[in-house]
């Protein structure tokens, strides 16, 4: 342990073309991110097409399973040092956050991390700058511009066509729908996106700038006054440490370990490396994935169905506790309430510990916000108390532009409302606020009963606006910042487990299962009416099913 630390020391204090004594040479392997190395929530295979390239495979690693593979490898004496490609790792920003924390993890154990790239960006150099040594390709570019969100309004499309999009919402920031129904962004959208780009922002930019131990007022004034292009630009201002071609970087790895024959280097990959990981321990903590859209059927978070999977686990007595892994943008309000009364009721047997990853939005964190402690990132969208429901004005158009006249007759005065055909009359738009309003407050219950807090604190905080994971934890709707594995450990020191085993839930479907089974649509209402026609003609027909959504 010794040797190195003081081999970081000299990394970080001396001139890059120091020298070595024998005993400061590294021994062991260098643990390495091939090239393409792809790091999502969980694990996968699959096929994408292209004209040029045809059929090709594609993998990736759980970002969970990565997390413990650089763990295990901090206090494995067989592993000497991480060697990482930035640019050549595809990974969201906010499993590229918890993957920083946990290099730097990595680097307390007294091992160093080197990173080498040939096209920075704000994602690859964010990620790349916690390295000991980071190294650029001498015809390289780099380019830190900042974070931006551009988002296409359609109103003036669809009014061309005659298309009218109805919205009814809760929540002044509730802005999902507000590109169909204005032709620019509203005050309210502009101030909440830029509040959020610049909290997710300015924790990158201190990070950064703190690696590289330079003013992050300094690093700023560069992006703004685009000071960073070329390779050179960036040695000078000192955002890297050399400029190195390929074969030059391999002298260097070779130099660190005391040869000049490459061969030489002991080498392991990383999804090599995962699959040393291994459990202890017969109890298991429990990885419950929400990730994607909640809806009612066809997606991996469909109501009913991910509902009987928290019962499966709740009635497991092997499983002791539940890390609640929220990966959502939120979604259907029904499906998402089955979801949180399943975590309600998991909680009365077992700890649910939440951790957030890219997004906690909307339904997202209303099935998580009763966990006994949130995880946040910096970078977690957070959030969007709020309620819409909207529908598409079809009608006009179809007289507009197909010349078609279609004529309802209905029972009831309202039998068509929702049908696509008109727009909401007063009254029944009236009537459906009023629904929308219901949904809200019940939001804002759970809300405040799950963190501790009053009606109208929660309201305050609330009305659809997106936070950022660190802004969450300033205004009370998260707990800590923190991994993946950080809430694993917290939730098996909350218990009294130092052996454990994770198992990750709901099982992930074989790519063969996703390309031939039926989706499972047992959840999605399919209520069906038979309308008598003129001429004994008959036409089965969907009743109209109108969806709010969180």
């Amino acid at each position: 342990m010794k040797k190195y630390l003081l081999l970081c020391a000299g990394l970080l204090l001396t001139t890059l073309s120091f020298s070595l004594s024998a005993q400061d040479f590294l021994k062991g392997k260098i643990l390495y991110f091939e090239k393409g190395c792809s790091i999502s929530e969980r694990s996968g295979s699959g096929f994408s097409f292209s004209l040029l390239g045809g059929l090709t495979s594609n993998s990736s690693l759980s970002l969970l399973t990565v997390e413990r593979a650089i763990e295990q490898a901090a206090d494995d004496d067989d592993i000497a040092m991480i060697f990482i490609r930035p640019d050549m790792v595809s990974v969201d920003m906010t499993a590229a956050e918890e993957l920083r924390e946990t290099l730097a993890r990595f680097q307390k154990k007294g091992k160093p991390v080197i990173c080498y790239g040939t096209d920075f960006d704000n994602g690859s150099y964010y990620l790349g700058s916690v390295g000991d040594r980071v190294f650029m390709h001498p015809g390289s570019d780099g380019f830190l511009t900042g974070l931006s969100s551009t988002q296409p309004y359609f109103k003036d499309l669809l009014d061309s066509l005659g298309i009218e999009m109805q919205l009814i919402r809760h929540g002044s920031y509730k802005s999902a729908g507000e590109p169909y129904i204005r032709s620019e962004m509203s005050p309210e959208n502009r101030e909440q996106y830029e509040v959020l780009l610049n909290s997710i922002w300015t924790p990158m930019v201190e990070a950064m700038a703190a690696s590289r131990n330079i003013p992050a007022d300094s690093l700023r004034s560069w992006i703004d006054g685009l000071a960073l292009s070329t390779s050179q630009t960036w040695l000078d201002r000192g955002l890297v440490d050399g400029l190195k071609y390929r074969d030059e970087m391999e002298q260097y790895l070779c130099h660190l370990f005391g040869t000049k024959n490459p061969d030489k280097l002991k080498k392991v990959s990383l999804s090599d490396y995962c699959k040393s990981v291994k459990d202890k321990g017969s109890d298991r903590i429990a990885v419950l994935y929400a990730e994607g859209e909640i809806a009612r059927g066809g997606s991996e978070i469909a109501g009913e169905r991910f509902a009987r999977e928290i019962a499966k686990v709740r009635a497991d007595s092997t499983v002791k506790a539940v890390v609640f892994r929220v990966n959502s943008p939120g979604g259907e309000v029904v499906a998402a309430d089955m979801i949180r009364r399943e975590i309600e009721l998991l909680r009365k047997v077992k700890p649910v510990v939440a951790s957030y990853g890219a997004y906690a939005a909307s339904g997202g964190y209303l099935i998580s916000a009763g966990a006994d402690r949130i995880f946040v990132d910096n970078s977690t969208l957070t959030g969007s108390i709020g309620v819409f429901g909207q529908f598409l004005i079809y009608g006009p158009a179809l007289k507009k532009v197909l010349h078609i006249n279609l004529y309802s007759v209905g029972t009831n005065a309202h039998s068509d409302v929702g049908s696509g055909l008109r727009r909401f009359n007063e009254q029944e738009e009236s009537w459906y606020q009023d629904n929308i309003d219901g949904i809200y407050e019940t939001f804002v219950r759970v809300v405040s009963e799950g963190r501790g807090m009053t009606r109208d604190e929660v309201d305050a905080i609330a009305q659809g606006r997106v936070w950022s994971g660190s802004d969450a934890m300033r205004i009370g709707l998260a707990d800590e910042k923190g991994t993946l594995m950080d809430a694993v450990r917290y939730t098996a020191a909350k218990v009294g487990l130092k052996k454990y085993k994770i198992s990750a839930y709901p099982s992930k479907k074989s790519m063969l299962e996703s390309l031939l089974l039926r989706e499972d649509k047992s959840d999605v209402p399919l209520v069906r009416i038979r309308e008598i026609l003129p001429e004994g003609f008959s036409v089965v027909a969907k009743m109209p099913y109108m969806t709010i959504q969180y």
